[in-house]
């Protein structure tokens, strides 16, 4: 009786320090309360529980098609809490009907701004204290057209910043056409309208280096991380020589990328949206007449005229960065990363139910019989057999036939971490998070962002997508304690998991992120290698 009692005790003090029921601490907000300065003038914040948060803080600004300037200077103090809308993109994310991806993925509804979008948010322990707090930088998803530093509940950096003692910030960028389109072909004051999506990333990352210490960060150890798109584009930085030590880590969740866009493709492709607006080059000076709608439009239609051209989908010509000599000025990892980017430590990993085959999330349930068949549609009819027991040999213990269809990311996240390790520079260590999400029967599995709740320490804020359970708190804890041990040392070794080795290609060693996190060294080489050889899933 002693014992079990002992237990429920233990049980209990394990909830409520995981969160499960802890109440919230108060909110203090006011005049003279988190008030900060940055180079372009004072801000007020508030404190959330004993942290320091501040929200909608200017980074930059900017006119359309141009690259980001520093904004403007105040001299009031200016209140910053409350977040500041997304960039301008298509409709609201979080309606996608009623679905279980929709129950379990519940996107912010948010207000779109051109002007007003280059801002971030910044959660911290300590303000002004003259302690120096290793920084971690947000880079949101949604591909490289949508997302937004808010667009999720569960992107709240409170959490993270109180249990590791980091700075936390995340940001808005410009996306899609205002982000992504290369006008350069134009000449003129459009020489350097390309790649202004990413020049926005490097112009918030210079605002953490110059400002960051009055939040009680350190400048000298910033780890930039991001998921899907956003890990593209912190692929993509490490290419960018105006951003080069203005991050020492990164990270990358289920958005490698080894290369972008081409240059001539590129500038023709906006040559093409000029066209498609019925303007000539010479009536570039139009284009600030023009509406969001009609230049999205315009675009769409540039991109359907070239779609003939035999390149990835997250690559296409106008859609996406673009080696363009001055701020992309190379592939990022093909064939090797940039060389001033040699000494930067990656964590790189990717999830085991990344995509359906029409690139959504959800896993049906499917008869042995259907998975053939769809394999065959996919993948030619001689590769079905070869395909089932090559998952099979790295899953024997899935009975559910639905989850061979479910494809990863993990065959570029190898080939990136790979290269990396080839540099002979940083370590990188790599992850695979196979943790099922019991909601709605399953049917989101480990899908492509599930595990963000889990390293951003926030699984009260995802209960509809995680379940709220025990073991994913648990997991949250061992997760977001890796991420922290990462942005504070460059290796995500902590005393809750296992020794993680870094990466090699000869050994192969992978974190396996689930209820019991091991090491695992090629167990899905089979896989892996049939997969390479296969037509990719999208284009």
């Amino acid at each position: 009786m002693k014992n079990y009692l002992m237990s429920i005790v233990v049980l209990a003090m394990v909830f409520w320090t995981s969160g499960i029921y802890a109440q919230p601490g108060p909110i203090e907000a006011g005049e003279n309360i988190a008030v900060v300065p940055t180079t372009y003038g004072k801000v007020r914040g508030y404190i959330d529980d004993g942290v320091f948060a501040f929200k909608g803080i200017p980074y930059a600004k900017a006119d359309r098609f141009m690259p980001p300037q520093t904004p403007d200077k105040w001299d009031d103090v200016r209140q910053c809490t409350i977040y500041g809308p997304q960039a301008m993109q298509g409709k609201a994310q979080n309606w996608r009907g009623q679905s279980d991806e929709s129950f379990g993925f519940q996107f912010c509804i948010e207000p779109m701004d051109e002007k007003k979008s280059f801002v971030l948010n910044v959660w911290s322990k300590g303000i002004n204290d003259g302690k120096q707090r290793p920084v971690w930088v947000w880079i949101h998803g949604g591909g490289f057209s949508g997302g937004s530093a808010n667009q999720l509940p569960f992107f709240d950096g409170r959490a993270l910043a109180e249990k590791g003692d980091i700075v936390v910030v995340t940001l808005n960028h410009r996306l899609n056409t205002l982000g992504f389109l290369d006008l350069r072909a134009l000449g003129g004051k459009y020489s350097e309208s390309v790649n202004l999506g990413m020049q926005d990333l490097v112009a918030a990352l210079r605002w953490v280096n110059e400002n960051i210490e009055n939040f009680g960060g350190d400048p000298n150890t910033v780890t930039i991380d991001g998921q899907s798109g956003g890990g593209a584009k912190v692929t993509t930085l490490t290419a960018m020589p105006s951003a080069a030590g203005l991050f020492q880590r990164a990270i990358v969740q289920s958005g490698s990328i080894l290369k972008v866009g081409d240059n001539e493709l590129s500038k023709k492709f906006g040559l093409e949206f000029i066209k498609e607006l019925g303007i000539t080059p010479d009536e570039a000076y139009k284009l600030d007449d023009f509406t969001y709608e009609e230049l999205v439009n315009a675009s769409n239609r540039a991109a359907a005229r070239m779609r003939d051209i035999d390149v990835p989908f997250m690559m296409h010509p106008g859609q996406c960065p673009t080696v363009d000599g001055k701020y992309i000025t190379q592939h990022p990892f093909d064939p090797t990363p940039a060389e001033f980017s040699k000494d930067i430590p990656m964590l790189i990993g990717s999830n085991l139910n990344e995509f359906g085959y029409s690139n959504r999330q959800l896993i049906t349930p499917k008869t042995m019989d259907e998975v053939k068949a769809t394999l065959a549609q996919r993948y030619g009819a001689e590769n079905v057999v070869k395909y089932i027991a090559a998952y099979q040999e790295a899953y024997p213990d899935d009975d559910q036939p639905q989850h061979i269809l479910v494809t990863s990311v993990r065959n570029i996240a190898l080939d990136q971490a790979s290269i990396k390790v080839a540099q002979g520079g940083a370590p990188v260590y790599v992850y695979l998070f196979e943790w099922q999400s019991p909601v709605n029967d399953g049917s989101l599995g480990a899908a492509h962002g599930m595990e963000l709740p889990f390293m951003f320490s926030n699984i009260a804020l995802a209960r509809r997508l995680t379940g709220g359970g025990e073991d994913a708190y648990e997991l949250a804890d061992k997760i977001s304690s890796a991420w922290i041990n990462f942005v504070k040392t460059g290796d995500p070794n902590c005393k809750k998991l296992p020794k993680w080795p870094e990466h090699t290609p000869e050994k192969g060693g992978t974190m396996v992120f689930d209820n019991k996190c091991q090491v695992k060294y090629k167990f899905d080489q089979s896989l892996v290698e049939l997969v390479s050889t296969l037509p990719p899933l999208f284009k």
